[in-house]
């Protein structure tokens, strides 16, 4: 057996490669959505239960538990083995027959994903300071970009060629031999390791845990305001290539490279790029954490409001230029943030707390949410019915506004006492 790598970057490279085969695994769905609705005769609404609510669940409520292993156990088998359930499940998404086979293959995905970040961004903490944080998990969300570049070019032109099923297939199987390539050369870091902190080795109950989470207004707001933004973004991400497919008449193939450029490709550019900045900005006021997400957001909103009512796609691919920059960065410094307002044998739980919002609500819900509203304006509109459903999902990037604020209030302070436990 080769020797197991503890280099920190070596580690960070594989832990991002396999969070993209989570989003190539999870978005493949995403771009394979009307020729599947196509074939089985659905409506927006169960797209939008397979794509949010159906995966979610499972990926959400496993997490919490699996977090709780992964604050004792050895982190680095947990991710193999989720790899493993997650890739083949993807696989044998291929195979369906049905909605309901479609369905059951979605939530084994979600089982799968649950043991994914949790323990991945409780190793990055631990090899990673303060100062270097936002940055390496920044380059660790670019396995989102990674994913949706991927994923969606993938699926694109395989399904344009081969079909949606044969998709599936492809996007499943390399998960396996990551899988194995972390067993074989992956060592588990050292708890504390980047801050010279002790690791007692003793860890809080379950009701010790949330007890404090809930004590810390910062958390609280950041995840309130996450889970708002979350919420939009997972509509936006189902309902964007439903809107171009339907509205603007772009073809798979030329819809699976166009997205996977403008939110995988541009997303990664700025998840690396503003995380770095958001580092050094955070180094003078750690408050730039939440006001970096909501700044970002604040800029955004224009142009995606321009998105939503452009009068051809190349206006529209344009007009996404600058939401796709920022639409990542969310992800990467709220947990940045989460992991920092959580002590030592916290910070597994305190990343499945977060997962847990974020994906209940925002992944479970999102899709769901605009899907119903495309069915409730089609009689109407017709196949501008998904325009109109994205303009109403827009409130809850306002909503996020108050919370990340009052988060930024309350950010030094949190700090200060997960320090001290």
């Amino acid at each position: 057996m080769p020797t197991r790598s503890s280099n920190r970057w070596y580690i960070l490279t594989i832990l991002t490669l396999v969070y993209a085969l989570n989003h190539i695994d999870r978005q493949i769905m995403v771009i394979l959505q009307e020729p599947i609705k196509t074939e089985f005769a659905l409506s927006d609404t169960q797209l939008g239960l397979l794509t949010g609510i159906m995966f979610a669940a499972f990926y959400a409520i496993l997490g919490i538990p699996i977090a709780a292993w992964a604050d004792r156990g050895n982190r680095r088998n947990i991710i193999a083995l989720a790899l493993s359930i997650w890739s083949g499940m993807t696989a044998l998404s291929g195979l369906a027959g049905n909605f309901w086979h479609l369905a059951l293959a979605r939530m084994g995905v979600g089982i799968g994903e649950a043991g994914g970040t949790p323990p991945a961004t409780a190793m990055i903490a631990d090899m990673f300071p303060p100062k270097r944080r936002a940055l390496a998990l920044g380059i660790y969300t670019t396995g989102i970009s990674f994913g949706i570049l991927i994923g969606f070019i993938l699926g694109g032109a395989v399904a344009a060629k081969y079909g949606w099923r044969t998709a599936f297939f492809v996007a499943g199987v390399p998960g396996l031999l990551v899988a194995a390539l972390m067993m074989l050369t992956v060592a588990e870091p050292v708890r504390g390791g980047a801050e010279a902190l002790i690791d007692t080795g003793e860890t809080p109950s379950f009701s010790e845990t949330i007890k404090f989470f809930l004590s810390q207004r910062a958390m609280v707001s950041l995840l309130l305001g996450g889970v708002f933004v979350c919420i939009s973004a997972n509509a936006f991400l189902v309902g964007i290539p439903l809107y171009l497919i339907r509205v603007h008449e772009v073809p798979i193939a030329e819809l699976g490279v166009a997205l996977g450029l403008l939110m995988g490709g541009l997303g990664g550019i700025g998840a690396i790029g503003i995380g770095a900045l958001c580092d050094k900005l955070s180094d003078k006021d750690l408050r730039w954490r939440p006001w970096m997400i909501l700044i970002t957001g604040v800029i955004a909103f224009p142009f995606i409001v321009w998105f939503l009512n452009a009068p051809d796609k190349q206006t529209a691919y344009l007009a996404y230029a600058v939401p796709g920059i920022v639409g990542l960065l969310y992800a990467s410094i709220s947990y940045t943030a989460m992991q920092e307002l959580a002590p030592l044998r916290m910070r597994a739980m305190a990343s499945a707390v977060m997962l847990l919002s974020l994906t209940l609500i925002g992944i479970g819900f999102g899709p769901v949410l605009v899907g119903m509203l495309s069915d409730y304006f089609t009689p109407a509109l017709g196949d501008r019915a998904i325009q109109r459903a994205l303009m109403w999902i827009l409130v809850f990037n306002v909503l996020s506004v108050i919370f990340y604020l009052d988060s930024a209030r309350h950010y030094k302070k949190g700090v200060e006492r997960a320090l001290k436990n």
